[in-house]
Parts: C-alpha cells; sequence; structure tokens
C-alpha cells in the first residue's frame, strides 16, 4: 500500500480543519436531595473551605453531597456505629446527631454505607469537644463493591476529621453502647 499523496494528506488536514465544531453542554451532576440541618444546639455555623472540601464526595464517591461547616460552643452529643472487629473504627470521621435505629439495611442506604465499609454491629456516643469543627449534610451517593449503587440520601450526617492513628481526636467522654441494632423488646 502507497502513502498517500501530498494534495490527498492535505485535503484530509484542510477538512477535518474546516468542519464545524459543535458545543458539548456540559453535564450536570444530579442535584443533592435533602437540605443542610439547622446549626445543632451547642454549635454554631462557620467557615472553613478546607474542612468543607474534606468531607464533600462525587457523584459515588460516598461522603457528602453537600454540607456547612459548624464549630461547638459546647458538648455536642453525637453517635457512631461502627464494627466491633475493627475496634480502631470506633473513632472514626462519620457521625450521626441522632441515636441511630435499625434495622441494618435501613440505616445502610440512609446514610450511605457500603456493605464492605462496615458490618455496622457496635455503636457508640461520645460528645464534640469545645471548639471542634465538624460538617453537617446530607449524604453522597456510594458505588459499593460488585457495582451496586446507594443513591442519595436526605439524612444529614456529621463529618469529624478524627484520626486517631495521627492522636486527631476532636471527640471526648466517649461510651461504647453495645450491639447494635439494639435487639427489640
Amino acid at each position: 500500500m502507497r502513502p498517500p499523496s501530498l494534495v490527498a494528506t492535505l485535503v484530509m488536514v484542510l477538512g477535518c480543519a474546516t468542519a464545524p465544531v459543535t458545543p458539548r453542554a456540559p453535564v450536570a451532576e444530579p442535584a443533592c436531595v435533602g437540605t443542610i440541618a439547622a446549626a445543632p444546639e451547642g454549635a454554631r455555623r462557620v467557615e472553613d473551605p478546607t474542612l468543607l472540601a474534606s468531607a464533600l464526595g462525587a457523584e459515588g464517591e460516598g461522603r457528602l453531597c453537600t454540607g456547612a461547616v459548624f464549630e461547638a460552643t459546647r458538648a455536642v452529643t453525637v453517635y457512631r456505629v461502627w464494627q466491633r472487629d475493627r475496634a480502631h473504627t470506633e473513632l472514626g470521621r462519620w457521625w450521626s446527631l441522632e441515636r441511630p435505629v435499625g434495622p441494618r439495611a435501613s440505616y445502610r442506604a440512609q446514610n450511605d454505607i457500603c456493605p464492605e465499609w462496615s458490618a455496622l454491629d457496635a455503636w457508640s456516643r461520645c460528645e464534640l469537644r469545645v471548639g471542634a469543627r465538624f460538617v453537617l449534610g446530607p449524604g453522597q451517593s456510594a458505588r459499593c463493591a460488585g457495582g451496586s449503587v446507594l443513591p442519595r440520601s436526605a439524612v444529614n450526617q456529621v463529618y469529624i476529621d478524627n484520626d486517631t492513628r495521627q492522636g486527631r481526636l476532636f471527640v471526648e467522654r466517649c461510651e461504647q453502647l453495645g450491639a447494635w441494632p439494639e435487639p427489640t423488646p
């Protein structure tokens, strides 16, 4: 096979260069569901773009869809459901202002928690330290192992930048509350 002639090459190049370009409309991500809850009693809204950015996630990543940063002006009670055989997860980053209730599958869906992230079999209650900053907002969708997707949630979650490996904790007076969900009477 012979290479194309110079004329043929110029026709191909110029033909491509003069073809009209149709701009593509930007692809908009679906809107978040729910709204950011009001400041809980004992907290005030503050600006902290770095902390906010660490709590937000893109579609399918979990985390928060949108949020606002608050600072505890007095002790604020928070709850966490975690995995008992991974004790290091007890004081993780994702919490709730509301006492968690089961069943487990419902809690998992409402809070965008993939099964491989946690067994959700234990729970604790702590208090945010005075001055601690946290992010509050509705959940982002989460893509789980095997391809299943948990859709965005209107339930507000609390992001606290705890890191036990770094010795960075913004909670105190913690109490393990036992197996979760609590057995029904």
